[in-house]
């Protein structure tokens, strides 16, 4: 793959050999984020685990500190008083009768669904629309609840879920370039430590085998994890 000039110049900041305390990592992505927009700031954990096997799966969610620095647009499915609450929480969208038919056209104009648990007989009728892009409620992630005014609350401050991928990654946001390495090394630390806590008892061996911190546009940087003991 060819990358451009800013790219190649941010690479020769880095020592692609080398393993960095967080701290250095941090600052190096905010240094390498050339493009002329606010970078994300991403974080890549790959674990010692196997995902083919559902023992061995690691998923949840976290409120990141500093939030992400992205608006997010959340869709509640509810009835009765939740739909209040899910309003008075500040809401982008409640379900109505005519939402199934719209997402089922393509409208997608949302990155968060929360659910009801009465209410996932019509949100399964989405499944094969909502899986597929990640947004599939889910009780692990705490987007099933019957507390949809929390769950916006937290959607909207910054709360993110993580879960493992078929090569055994974690990919996850933690912040904007703009943030700093003060912030994102909160978020960093606040995720990092749930992953941690997410542990598999099955889970054998080295947990934590590699983590890269990468800007949208630039170059991996690899981080020293060994302190996180696992």
């Amino acid at each position: 793959m060819k990358h451009g000039k800013k790219y190649n110049e941010s690479l020769k900041k880095i020592d692609k050999t080398k393993l960095y305390e967080t701290t250095d990592a941090l600052q190096l992505v905010c240094d390498t984020a050339k493009a002329k927009f606010d970078e994300t700031v991403e974080m890549h954990i790959r674990l010692g685990v196997d995902s083919r096997h559902a023992d061995q799966q690691v998923r949840g969610a976290v409120v990141l500190p500093n939030g992400t620095g992205k608006k997010v647009r959340t869709m509640v499915f509810a009835k009765g008083d939740k739909i209040k609450e899910a309003e008075d929480a500040g809401s982008d969208f409640v379900a109505d009768d005519d939402t199934v038919g719209k997402i089922q056209s393509g409208w997608m104009d949302f990155d968060v669904v929360i659910a009801t648990p009465d209410m996932m007989g019509v949100v399964g009728r989405l499944g094969k629309i909502l899986g597929p892009r990640g947004l599939m409620p889910n009780p692990k992630a705490g987007t099933v609840t019957p507390e949809v005014g929390k769950a916006v609350t937290e959607a909207k401050a910054g709360k993110i879920e993580y879960r493992l991928d078929k090569t055994n990654i974690i990919h996850c946001p933690i912040g904007k370039a703009s943030f700093g390495k003060e912030k994102l090394e909160e978020n960093f630390s606040t995720l990092i430590g749930a992953v941690v806590k997410a542990k598999p008892a099955a889970a054998k061996g080295q947990y934590i085998r590699s983590c890269t911190v990468s800007s949208t546009m630039g170059p991996g940087v690899k981080v020293n994890t060994v302190k996180y003991g696992v």
